[in-house]
């Protein structure tokens, strides 16, 4: 058996851009035999998979899953919204979804989880995947929400398959009313959700960074108009509460009949239900959102290209 080094560890890294973890094992299957080993690691797709992982991966599909009391959802990236339309990225999605639900605590976890028949993790699928299409691809991220009593609801936006699509949205109540008919609410909050896209649950909730931002740039408005501070005050916390309408999922009008606050919507059903029914989370993923893309001039590309 070869000594593995550090530094052939690094050579090989060099050459094929593969993960150093995978560069090591490469090496020791191969008893630190250099062009053996990125054999290995192009066999593997590895090293294929590696030199494409620079690239923007902003399109791809949110998959969700869900189960009665809990529910997950996944965001898989590709580079180009073909490719998120291929089978087997749609079957790869769906599966991670499913392993997510069945207990992977976040995207790193996911990651290591067995995927099913195949032998290789959810990470490795996906590395395999690389290597077929010839796209760089990533798990982006997931959330999951649980209740001990009650359902959390899914629904994807203008699914393109089943539980597939470009918004994912979950709705967590918790309660002991009927099970179908907490599901139907929810399903109709996670529309809700989808559309008018609430930042938090409760106004205890909103990101303090945010807040601040906000009555700052509300009180520098109020002063403009010249008016005394304690009036001042008065028109910063009014139109505060005008900002909790925007971005409070309770706070906010129902997009369903235009008039009715979210939580009115909540205790109405509680009553309709006949017993206390409680909004406990909500989880909105749409795709590619905070993902920086890369702007092309496809022209001065292709003058590049010409020399």
């Amino acid at each position: 058996m070869a000594d593995i080094t550090a530094q052939m560890v690094k050579d090989l890294r060099e050459a094929t851009s593969a993960g150093m973890m995978d560069c090591k094992k490469a090496l020791t299957e191969t008893n630190g035999d250099m062009e053996a080993a990125i054999d290995w690691l192009r066999k593997k797709g590895l090293s294929a998979a590696a030199k494409k992982s620079g690239r923007v991966a902003a399109e791809g599909l949110i998959a969700v899953a869900a189960e009665g009391t809990k529910a997950v959802a996944v965001e898989v990236n590709a580079e180009t919204d073909f490719v998120a339309r291929n089978d087997s990225f749609q079957t790869f999605a769906k599966s991670a979804a499913c392993v997510a639900l069945a207990g992977a605590s976040d995207i790193e976890d996911l990651k290591i989880k067995a995927y099913p028949e195949t032998g290789r993790t959810v990470q490795e699928e996906l590395t395999q995947i690389i290597a077929t299409v010839g796209e760089n691809m990533n798990l982006r991220r997931m959330a999951s929400l649980s209740v001990s009593s009650g359902v959390v609801a899914s629904y994807v936006h203008n699914a393109i398959a089943p539980n597939l699509g470009k918004i994912g949205v979950l709705v967590a109540l918790e309660s002991t009313a009927d099970a179908d008919k907490l599901m139907a609410l929810g399903k109709q909050l996670a529309m809700h959700v989808a559309a008018a896209r609430p930042e938090a649950l409760t106004i205890a909730d909103v990101d303090t960074t945010a807040l601040d931002r906000e009555r700052n740039v509300l009180s520098d408005q109020a002063r403009a108009s010249g008016k005394p501070e304690e009036i001042i005050a008065k028109m910063v916390e009014g139109r505060l509460r005008k900002y909790y309408e925007e971005v409070v999922f309770l706070e906010q009008v129902y997009v369903v009949d235009g008039e009715t606050r979210i939580k009115d919507v909540v205790a109405k059903a509680a009553k309709d239900f006949g017993t206390d029914v409680k909004l406990a989370g909500f989880v909105r993923f749409q795709l590619g959102e905070g993902i920086e893309k890369a702007e092309c001039d496809f022209a001065a590309e292709v003058a590049s290209m010409a020399g």
